[in-house]
């Protein structure tokens, strides 16, 4: 587990979403997420299952109090993730709502997790291409510090944005 946790990742989802994640220690994540449904949304201190499968094949799995289920693998030596999210209802529907930094608005998912359907979930199974990755140690806290911009995920890959 030493060589995955402290990474720091961007990929880009086949349907071009592109996310960023940080494997903050044995059991929680950071993200950021730079486009898509859901682009704009920031998390921190995500409690999260991280488990090594085989030689360089890592496993995250974690519920988001949006009641969002995802499940990551990532598959160093291919340089590829194989992502799936699991939307409830009213965050495909409503996804304004959860484009915020999370931790802000615990309270806010949670009302909307019971105010709106939770189901049917609208699954997305994907394949990403890893396009950054650099370990950045152990619990850094200035690795998902801030909102995503436009131009983040690329000035973080050309090292104009270090940490």
């Amino acid at each position: 587990m030493e060589k995955f946790i402290g990474m720091h990742f961007i990929y880009t989802y086949a349907n071009g979403w592109e996310y960023e994640f940080y494997v903050k220690n044995e059991s929680t994540v950071d993200y950021r997420i730079h486009s898509g449904m859901v682009g704009g949304r920031w998390v921190r201190d995500q409690k999260a299952d991280i488990v090594k499968l085989t030689d360089d094949v890592y496993k995250v799995s974690w519920t988001e109090p949006t009641g969002t289920d995802v499940s990551l693998n990532f598959m160093l030596k291919e340089n590829k993730v194989h992502g799936v999210i699991f939307f409830p209802k009213w965050v495909h529907d409503h996804p304004e709502i959860t484009i915020c930094f999370q931790n802000d608005y615990i309270a806010k998912m949670e009302e909307s997790r019971l105010k709106y359907d939770t189901y049917p979930k609208y699954v997305v199974p994907e394949f990403a291409e890893i396009t950054y990755a650099k370990n950045e140690g152990v619990n850094n806290e200035k690795v998902i510090a801030m909102a995503p911009y436009p131009e983040m995920a690329d000035d973080i890959r050309s090292g104009k944005l270090t940490f």
